[in-house]
């Protein structure tokens, strides 16, 4: 199958070197000149504007998004559907807001532009092991595009999970329960590291764990991998960017009112990471001062 791709960072480019091994066609279009030259070693079919790209694909064609969330895959789609025609299909693969999704099936149906918003996961591991997609959308769609996402995706890895939005919004749940994973082991491995009169094997203990234990998963797998590379991840600044579907992933759950706890509390975690001398906490040692005389450290 021949597809265009736009957006050749380290997942698009991973993406598209996984479908080109499967032997699809791919033509591959970024403003990033070496991210370009890039893929065409691996064999894309490489183009300098989203012109081009369009103008090589066979109708009905097939425009996959692979570029940040906001702006660019705002511009990108509405690029899109100016140079698409009727029967045509467009997938958003970033992670875009599932309201933003809905709105671009909205205004593509107007043009008779089909829309796919895929949630994609798989980090840079995905090239290897394939990619977990939760797709949005109209069923015959799905199917027409089913071949791309069987070879981008390991077995059982794709599903049509709902109408348009759909997609998006399975995946912003599925961060936010990363977040919640993330912290739980965040701080388990946080008191192991404290307790140093047993200085104990981090790496080890991960190893350990994954050998049948309740906690064991990927995420372990990775953390083992990590702790191996750097014991006490001392190469690692701890400040912790969040990409913006944890905060989704609680604006709806407000919305919804359902309680989520772990995943708020881990979100609020992430802005606490960024903060080297938070203000907050300046406030609370000078009313322990106040109130009980409690010592108050000086900044040197």
């Amino acid at each position: 199958m021949k597809i265009g791709f736009v957006g050749l960072g380290k997942m698009g480019a991973n993406m598209v070197e996984r479908l080109i091994g499967r032997g699809h066609e791919v033509a591959a279009f970024d403003l990033n000149g070496e991210a370009r030259d890039a893929v065409r070693e691996k064999g894309a079919l490489v183009f300098d504007s989203l012109e081009g790209l369009v103008g090589e694909l066979p109708v009905p064609r097939t425009v996959w998004i692979m570029v940040p969330a906001g702006y660019p895959t705002e511009q990108s789609i509405i690029q899109s559907g100016d140079l698409l025609e009727r029967g045509d299909i467009v997938i958003d693969g970033g992670n875009s807001n599932y309201r933003d999704s809905m709105r671009h099936a909205r205004n593509l149906e107007e043009k008779g532009i089909h829309f796919l918003d895929v949630g994609t996961s798989g980090g840079v591991w995905g090239r290897e092991i394939g990619y977990c997609l939760m797709v949005g959308g109209d069923k015959p769609i799905f199917h027409r595009l089913e071949p791309v996402f069987r070879d981008l995706a390991p077995d059982g890895g794709y599903a049509l999970v709902g109408k348009n939005g759909a997609g998006h919004f399975v995946k912003m749940v599925h961060n936010g329960i990363e977040y919640g994973l993330l912290e739980a082991y965040a701080e388990g491995f946080e008191i192991l590291e404290g307790k140093k009169e047993f200085a104990l094997d981090l790496h080890g203990i991960a190893r350990l764990w994954n050998q049948g234990s309740v906690v064991r998963s990927w995420l372990l797998d990775l953390a083992e991998r990590a702790l191996s590379e750097d014991p006490g991840l001392e190469g690692i600044k701890g400040y912790v960017s969040d990409s913006g579907e944890g905060r989704w992933t609680v604006e709806e759950a407000l919305e919804l009112d359902i309680p989520a706890p772990v995943i708020t509390m881990s979100l609020l975690q992430r802005f606490r990471s960024r903060q080297t001398d938070s203000f907050g906490a300046k406030m609370i040692a000078a009313l322990r001062n106040q109130f009980g005389g409690h010592p108050i450290r000086e900044k040197e």
